[in-house]
């Protein structure tokens, strides 16, 4: 291997002399010396990878040398070796950004394993997730071909998901493109399961998942017969991993109790599945129901602008007499100004926050080129997700719930996915604009491409005229019409859309978080 080398700072030095030689067998080369202030001389004359360090010392001790090095070399590694046992020591040594704190008297090997831990960490962890991966990759596959129910789709898609983000530190583009194909696989096999199963969820008594419209009456209503106020937090267009990535952060507020990956209806678009949410109804019902808050795809207008109706007709439905307001954040602006002022919610039994941030952000890598670049892969729009997460007042909105005790409940509506395959699709000029899903009538495609509906009614969707159909697009299909083709598929290739049938689109979270 490269040379290793190590600084050994302790006043007793001589007494370490076999742990040296060990350490030198092992193949790492070290220097030595007895003082803090001799050791910040040597840090400016070599370039050393770790120091190996006493805390009590003639002199400077050992935490005020760490300081030091630290202002010299904020990222160079230091093992702290003690006989100390004191708290107050390891609370500073570990709020001084330590690599490890051992505690004497110490074997050989327990050094060797935390310069392992320190040095040759990533390394190892790389050899071990590359194996562990290459075989799981065969257990993927196998049970592809046996995946038979919405449960089991749910277990591999979040295999796959753990893989892809185990993977996605380690530089080896080639077993990248290798998961990025299964799951090419996986959408293929799990559009099928949809085409297949999807109208029998709908019949009574079937064995379907929790969806959309199911979800509030469910899984939300029994907390709020509690007597613990409520923060119900809506974030469109998050997908299943972009949650897993900031879940971490939430866990410095909240201690999850309760997950669980439900089934966004079709389409996966916000107009049908988030009024799905709020009214608790499937769109055919809330046409029929509500006529005057629903728009179709074709009527001039925001499709999503009744949700408070929606969700105060449910509420009166299911007769919960509580206490509720709702926010919708579309801007910064709006998001400071809630949670600057969230106590003005401490008396609510629910207070809803839909958040539209990650929609916007897939909206903009559609039309803004500096945005095409920051989320040009599934990694890299994951890492921009975690921070805007990081910074936004959707984080501080969650901060101030937890200090007034509130219960936090988080999901989405739908997710989104990566489209590259164009479809050509031809309709008339009333045909729908998504490029995920379209409606409309005498619509021409290729059937292998879309999961289609040529009854709406089946699958509990309104029928703009007597003979529309619906049709989702498959995997990373998107729709593009025949006229002006090429410029069409350019523009929209490598573009997050929603709308259609993936396990990214349809599987989706949904998390329980008590206050800490």
């Amino acid at each position: 291997m490269a040379e290793i080398r190590l600084l050994w700072v302790d006043d007793e030095v001589d007494l370490l002399k076999p742990h040296i030689m060990f350490l030198e067998k092992k193949g790492y080369t070290i220097d030595t010396c007895i003082s803090g202030s001799e050791a910040l001389e040597k840090i400016d004359e070599v370039n050393y990878d770790l120091v190996l360090m006493d805390e009590n010392m003639p002199g400077l001790t050992g935490l005020e040398t760490l300081h030091e090095i630290k202002e010299k070399q904020a990222t160079l590694p230091v093992i702290m070796i003690t006989k100390s046992e004191e708290e107050y020591i390891m609370d500073e040594a570990i709020g001084s950004k330590i690599a490890d704190y051992l505690i004497k008297p110490v074997n050989p090997n327990q050094i060797l394993l935390s310069l392992k831990k320190n040095l040759d960490h990533s390394k190892l962890v790389n050899a071990k997730t590359l194996s562990d991966y290459q075989r799981e990759f065969r257990k993927i596959a196998m049970d592809l071909s046996m995946v038979n129910s919405y449960e089991e789709w749910v277990q591999l898609y979040q295999r796959l998901l753990y893989w892809e983000l185990e993977l996605e530190d380690i530089d080896d583009t080639g077993m990248l493109e290798i998961l990025k194909a299964q799951k090419s696989e996986a959408n293929q096999q799990f559009s099928k399961f949809i085409d297949k199963n999807y109208v029998d969820w709908f019949e009574e008594g079937a064995d379907s998942p929790i969806m959309s419209h199911q979800l509030f009456r469910k899984k939300v209503m029994p907390h709020l017969k509690e007597k613990q106020p409520v923060l119900f937090v809506v974030i469109d267009n998050l997908r299943y991993d972009q949650f897993k990535v900031f879940e971490s952060i939430i866990n410095n507020h909240y201690k999850k109790n309760e997950e669980l990956t439900y089934s966004s209806i079709l389409p996966t678009a916000t107009q049908y599945a988030r009024n799905a949410i709020f009214s608790g109804l499937m769109p055919e019902d809330m046409k029929k129901r509500h006529p005057n808050l629903w728009l179709d795809d074709t009527d001039e207008g925001g499709k999503n602008m009744h949700e408070d109706e929606f969700l105060t007709a449910q509420l009166q439905r299911l007769r919960l007499n509580i206490k509720h307001q709702y926010h919708k954040i579309t801007s910064e602006s709006k998001g400071r100004k809630l949670a600057e002022n969230f106590k003005s919610q401490k008396d609510n039994d629910l207070t809803v926050v839909v958040y539209n941030f990650v929609d916007m952000l897939s909206h903009s890598k559609t039309e803004m080129e500096v945005i095409k670049d920051l989320a040009s892969t599934d990694k890299s729009y994951r890492s921009l997700t975690l921070s805007w997460f990081k910074n936004s007042p959707l984080l501080e909105i969650i901060q101030r719930a937890q200090e007034l005790g509130f219960k936090l409940i988080l999901t989405t509506d739908h997710g989104t996915i990566n489209v590259t395959t164009p479809s050509k699709v031809i309709g008339d000029k009333n045909t729908s604009l998504n490029l995920r899903y379209k409606t409309g009538r005498s619509l021409t495609y290729e059937d292998k491409e879309v999961v289609a509906a040529t009854d709406p009614s089946t699958i509990k969707l309104p029928k703009i005229n007597m003979s529309s159909s619906f049709i989702f697009a498959k995997g990373d299909y998107f729709f593009a019409y025949p006229n002006n083709y090429n410029h069409y598929v350019s523009y929209y290739r490598n573009t997050y859309q929603h709308g259609g049938v993936s396990l990214e689109e349809m599987l989706i979270p949904f998390a329980v978080f008590d206050p800490r």
